[in-house]
């Protein structure tokens, strides 16, 4: 079943805007070196899987959703995540209430997504660790930490608006496009980068 771009559009323009959160594309700046202000991640051209399966269910990725948060002046972190939506749920819920209903769908999951962004970087150590083999290596470990920890910290969430909405989803950190920074985060400066 293809979703009609009119409810693909309306999905699509779920973003995360809560405190600390950017509404840019975040690009890491690869060229960088790690000594200066972060450590970006190597994205090696990856790319997010377009179709996940949860359950009995196919989800059509529907948006990218932008995250930065600052967790002092000196750490933080801006990444990916993907937002997941069964195709056949939406258009029934459109046909049941109407393109409207989404609106108060993209607010729900814009505000838990960013609460459990916000949740995971002011709870994870950002330092860089002294005993990875490199900044590749320690970088890649933080990005699986925080893509692992929002899994299991959104998923609670996602079973509420599920029940509630109807509407199944799914959201996963995309770590390929993690940048941590150490040695200095400002939230202005991380929503004007690219």
């Amino acid at each position: 079943m293809k979703l009609s771009r009119k409810i693909l559009a309306t999905i699509a323009v779920v973003v995360l805007t809560a405190q600390g959160c950017s509404t840019q594309e975040v690009k890491p700046d690869i060229a960088k070196p790690a000594s200066e202000d972060k450590s970006p991640l190597d994205t090696s051209k990856q790319e997010p899987a377009l179709i996940i399966r949860k359950g009995d269910h196919a989800l059509n990725l529907v948006r990218i959703m932008d995250g930065a948060v600052c967790k002092n002046d000196q750490q933080g972190a801006k990444g990916e995540f993907l937002l997941y939506a069964d195709p056949a749920d939406i258009d029934r819920i459109k046909k049941d209430k109407g393109e409207k209903v989404f609106s108060n769908f993209e607010q729900k999951i814009e505000t838990f997504s960013a609460s459990v962004f916000e949740k995971i970087i002011n709870t994870t150590t950002l330092t860089e660790d002294p005993f990875a083999l490199g900044d590749y290596e320690a970088n890649q470990k933080l990005a699986k930490q925080v893509a692992d920890n929002f899994k299991t910290e959104v998923g609670n969430n996602i079973d509420a608006f599920q029940q509630e909405t109807s509407l199944t989803i799914d959201i996963v950190a995309f770590p390929p496009s993690f940048t941590f920074y150490h040695k200095g985060c400002d939230i202005n400066k991380m929503n004007m980068a690219e």
